[in-house]
C-alpha cells in the first residue's frame, strides 16, 4: 500500500511508521492525522508564499498572516499581533518595519494609551490583501464545488476547534 501524500510514493505497511514501532490500536487516527496535517501544512506554507508575492513581490511569506489579521481585525497594537503570531516584540517590530516600507501598514498613537501604537491597513495594504484573499476564496470554491457546503462547515468547524485547543 503506497501512503498517500508523503510526497515519495514510497510503501507504507498498514500501521508502520519507519520508526520500528508498532502504531497499532489508538494510536492510529493520531498518525492519520499526524500525516495528514503535515502535508497540509506543507503545501499551506508554499500557498502562504504564493499569496504573500502576490500582495507584493517582497513581501516575506510569515508577513502575510499579519495582513490577514489586521484585515480582519483591525487597528491593533503591535504587542496584540506578535501574541497572536507566537513572535516576539523584536520580531514583530523588523515586520511591520518592512510592511510599513512596503506602504502595505501604518502606524498611529493608541488614543488610549499615548505610549502605545495601533497598526492599521493602509489603502493599498487593504486593496492588494482583499484582492489576494478574493482570488483565494474563489479558488476554494471550484476546488471545493463537489463537496456539500454542510462538510465545509464541518472542516471550518474542526480546524477552529483544533486552532483553539492548541492556542497557549
Amino acid at each position: 500500500m503506497h501512503e498517500r501524500g508523503n510526497g515519495e510514493g514510497r510503501p507504507v505497511e498498514p500501521g508502520a511508521s519507519g520508526s520500528g514501532v508498532d502504531h497499532t490500536g489508538a494510536d492510529r487516527e493520531f498518525l492519520s492525522l499526524e500525516r495528514e496535517l503535515t502535508v497540509f501544512l506543507r503545501r499551506a506554507r508554499a500557498n502562504q508564499g504564493e499569496m504573500a508575492r502576490e500582495v507584493h513581490p517582497d513581501l516575506e511569506p510569515a508577513a502575510y498572516g499579519l495582513l490577514v489579521r489586521l484585515d480582519e481585525y483591525g487597528r491593533q497594537r503591535a504587542t496584540e499581533l506578535a501574541a497572536y503570531i507566537g513572535v516576539g516584540k523584536a520580531t514583530m517590530s523588523r515586520q511591520l518595519r518592512a510592511l510599513e516600507e512596503l506602504g502595505l501598514v501604518a502606524r498611529e498613537p493608541d488614543p488610549a494609551d499615548g505610549r502605545a501604537w495601533l497598526v492599521h491597513l493602509t489603502e493599498e495594504g487593504r486593496s492588494r490583501v482583499g484582492n489576494v484573499r478574493d482570488a483565494r476564496r474563489a479558488r476554494y470554491v471550484r476546488e471545493l464545488s463537489h463537496w456539500d457546503r454542510r462538510e465545509v462547515a464541518e472542516l471550518a468547524r474542526l480546524l477552529n476547534q483544533l486552532n483553539r485547543s492548541m492556542e497557549k
